[in-house]
């Protein structure tokens, strides 16, 4: 069937939806629940740091469990043409990796961008996509 909808045990129920037509039926139902103020650690290790030029304040970001050898609780933050910005810091990330281990979808939206020389500074909301 084209339109049948296949859940992977990597995969939650939202993020199946979310590329699904039923995915516009219960948009309404779905609701971001801040959670904190963060910002994108790593961006002077990017390989591909022209994905800095296109960001924006108000871009959704999806943050991604990664198995990492220097953190356990590793969240990489990637922009939706699926290319990789940077991590949570780790500092901040022990929590939100207990919630995404446990199946719940969060997100990230840019709240300010921030030039400075050669670095860029990306201060991020951290969201709890529940419905």
């Amino acid at each position: 069937m084209a339109n049948e909808l296949k859940i992977t045990h990597e995969q939650s129920a939202v993020a199946t939806i979310e590329g699904h037509e039923l995915g516009d039926i219960i948009k309404p139902l779905i609701k971001e629940i801040y959670l904190f103020d963060s910002y994108v650690a790593g961006t002077t290790h990017l390989e591909d740091k022209s994905v800095l030029e296109y960001i924006k304040v108000g871009d959704m970001l999806t943050l991604q469990r990664e198995d990492n050898k220097f953190d356990s609780n590793a969240i990489l933050i990637i922009n939706d043409e699926k290319k990789k910005l940077g991590y949570v810091p780790e500092k901040d990330n022990i929590v939100f990796a207990r919630l995404m281990d446990a199946g719940k979808l969060l997100k990230a939206k840019i709240t300010d961008v921030k030039l400075k020389g050669s670095f860029t500074q990306i201060s991020v909301g951290i969201y709890l996509v529940d419905f």
